[in-house]
């Protein structure tokens, strides 16, 4: 039976963990090896790593680091940055990787999106909508390349049509509540979970527990995804990988999840 997710998120700059506010100023917080092996010990429910560099600087997929994290983990990993083809993706599945995730490239060509189902599967093909609100007006966008390009499209629009391009799954990416950890922006997520039966996982927010069980309340069956929150601890966000223990997971979900 299908089930929340509570995800961890990890983000990689220069071969480092680093965690953001609103996609800005990076800040070093770890050896993201080390922090899949901690959460390996934490039996997670899965593990998204983004390279924020790998699009932004036209660099690529980094496929040896790709690889030692696919090693090293024991949950199902989905792994996004650069992704730009058939070929790429079907590598990163080779090294042991679950799920690919794109960006840009889904943006930009979309029927690239069938082309890697195809290939690899639609289960393993995930989309990831970084989206920002418009400083005037209620509008959402679409932005790429680290938060650095917006694409003028509408989050809900795109993400209408994905499910016909052969995606598994869609995380949502709320820019402005990135590192904030005040709660998601269950507005946005309601929206685009209004015109797909596609798997849905949020990110962007979560700041505690409560927030990760007001998600899962109000959406159901949804991924739970976090970055600030399973790397901080404490007002004064010291560095400590942390995620709940299986007993307080589940009853989180329970408490919280509607049939």
């Amino acid at each position: 039976m299908l089930r929340p997710r509570i995800i961890p998120c990890l983000l990689i700059k220069d071969k480092g963990l680093v965690k953001t506010v609103k996609f800005s100023a990076p800040k070093y917080v770890g050896d993201p090896i080390n922090a899949v092996r901690i959460f390996n010990e934490k039996e997670v429910d899965e593990l998204i790593v983004l390279d924020i560099d790998a699009t932004s600087q036209g660099t690529g997929p980094d496929f040896k680091l790709i690889e030692r994290l696919a090693a090293e983990c024991r949950m199902p990993l989905c792994y996004g940055g650069g992704v730009k083809s058939v070929e790429q993706a079907k590598r990163i599945i080779g090294l042991g990787v679950e799920k690919v995730a794109l960006s840009s490239a889904a943006l930009a060509q979309p029927s690239l999106l069938r082309d890697i189902a195809d290939e690899i599967g639609k289960q393993s093909v995930v989309v990831v909508l970084d989206v920002k609100k418009k400083i005037f007006g209620s509008r959402y966008e679409v932005h790429t390349h680290n938060g650095k390009v917006n694409t003028r499209q509408c989050p809900v629009e795109f993400a209408a049509n994905l499910e016909s391009l052969g995606i598994g799954e869609i995380v949502l990416n709320s820019i402005d509540n990135d590192g904030i950890m005040k709660g998601y922006d269950l507005d946005l997520i309601e929206k685009v979970r209004n015109v797909t039966s596609a798997p849905l996982s949020a990110v962007g927010g979560a700041g505690s527990l409560a927030d990760i069980g007001k998600l899962i309340h109000r959406f159901g069956i949804i991924g739970a995804v976090a970055g600030s929150l399973f790397v901080f601890k404490g007002v004064y966000k010291a560095v400590l990988i942390n995620y709940p223990p299986p007993e307080e997971k589940d009853r989180l979900i329970q408490a919280s999840y509607i049939q």
